[in-house]
């Protein structure tokens, strides 16, 4: 895999782990607004946190992409997925 194509997988893969990491550990604050009723924002995001998780969990899912992807595990050209010649 070339870097550009791994620059793009990785912001993939870290995007779709944001929004599963996201609500990991999240708490509404505790008293809702007298008048509405609504807890609004968390009480504490610690989005930093959630970032720092996102890149490790986005790196080790991209790792066994990228060992997939570069192998020949995976291949049209080789193997059982690979067109027959006469085609």
């Amino acid at each position: 895999m070339g870097w550009f194509l791994g620059c793009v997988v990785f912001a993939l893969i870290w995007w779709t782990v944001l929004f599963a990491v996201l609500p990991i550990g999240i708490r509404p604050v505790a008293e809702p607004d007298t008048l509405t009723g609504w807890r609004g924002a968390p009480a504490a995001p610690r989005f930093w946190r959630v970032v720092l998780l996102t890149t490790l969990i986005a790196a080790v899912i991209w790792t066994g992409c990228d060992i997939v992807i570069s192998s020949p595990w995976l291949s049209f050209r080789h193997g059982w997925l690979a067109l027959p010649h006469d085609w």
